[in-house]
């Protein structure tokens, strides 16, 4: 196996951790994911990887349930970093209304990695999350219930988390609202930051952390 493969077996299997240990709630290993600077972005949050590791570790603890699944993985190498983009579901169920809800978002992570020396390791962590949301949709739980949407509030976010973000505003969060989707001048600009990232430049000027609890 050349080094080509194992730093890419490398950053998927990071990735696919992120995923089952932010899912199970182990958050010791979860936190072993990422760079000490990393940084996090999601409808409701944006901000430094501890932060989001603490709102996290809370809401889990109060019943909040979100729960993520994934598919194939992209990378892209250059160097000591690298761009990976792997398909995944946010899967989140909760009370809309007095209706007990799914809403499924289908979309991609996509991830800044950087290979730096740790201990006595060179290890691949990431710098940078940032999903892009494709499409979702809202399935009442109860197939017997029935739940009528407010058409101006759904209207009032962006297509590809749609019904994410009505039921996230619903329970209490605040939600960004120009987050990256399947096409648009938001999602060009992610992927010329990430062209950049593997150039060796400064992808981004960090922003002010933003939580939506």
């Amino acid at each position: 196996m050349n080094d080509s493969m194992q730093d890419k077996l490398a950053i998927i299997e990071n990735v696919q951790n992120w995923a089952v240990w932010r899912d199970a709630g182990d958050w010791e290993r979860f936190k072993t994911v990422w760079h000490e600077e990393g940084w996090m972005s999601a409808t409701w949050f944006q901000g430094p990887a501890l932060a989001f590791i603490e709102v996290s570790q809370k809401g889990f603890d109060n019943g909040v349930s979100i729960l993520h699944f994934l598919g194939g993985s992209s990378v892209d190498l250059a160097g000591n970093r690298a761009i990976a983009q792997t398909k995944m579901t946010i899967n989140q169920r909760a009370s809309v209304d007095h209706v007990e809800v799914d809403v499924v978002c289908t979309g991609r992570f996509y991830d800044f990695f950087e290979k730096r020396r740790v201990g006595n390791e060179d290890l691949w962590k990431i710098v940078r999350r940032q999903p892009i949301y494709e499409k979702d949709r809202m399935d009442v739980v109860d197939p017997s219930a029935t739940l009528q949407l407010d058409v101006d509030l759904l209207g009032q976010f962006p297509e590809g988390y749609r019904h994410l973000a009505y039921l996230q505003s619903k329970v209490g969060f605040k939600i960004k609202r120009d987050m990256p989707g399947l096409k648009g001048e938001v999602v060009k600009a992610l992927y010329a930051r990430g062209a950049k990232w593997l150039a060796g430049e400064a992808a981004w000027d960090a922003p002010p952390v933003r939580s939506g609890i």
